[in-house]
């Protein structure tokens, strides 16, 4: 799989992460708690997208960001829930 170009846009309570192909999106939300915490919420990929990595792919782009931006995550979308415990790796970010 190519490098999926995910973007983010962030306001001053939350925001989400895209990506879209054609006339297909699929978003990653959160919601800001403080300057130095983000909330996932929602995770949504549609069907054309199921099996391509695209739901992984936005949450690691969440996971790259908090990473340079000094920020943790509490992933409490189901999905996104999941992709913390398969990867020890994110545990940096994650709020405990």
């Amino acid at each position: 799989m190519s490098e999926l170009e995910i973007t983010r846009d962030e306001g001053e309570t939350g925001g989400r992460y895209i990506y879209r192909d054609g006339a297909d999106e699929a978003e990653m939300t959160y919601s800001r708690a403080g300057e130095s915490l983000i909330i996932i919420d929602h995770t949504g990929v549609p069907d054309a997208f199921r099996g391509r990595g695209v739901g992984v792919a936005l949450v690691t782009r969440a996971v790259a960001d908090a990473r340079a931006e000094g920020r943790k995550i509490v992933p409490l979308c189901p999905f996104a829930a999941a992709q913390f415990r398969r990867h020890s790796d994110w545990h940096d970010v994650l709020n405990r």
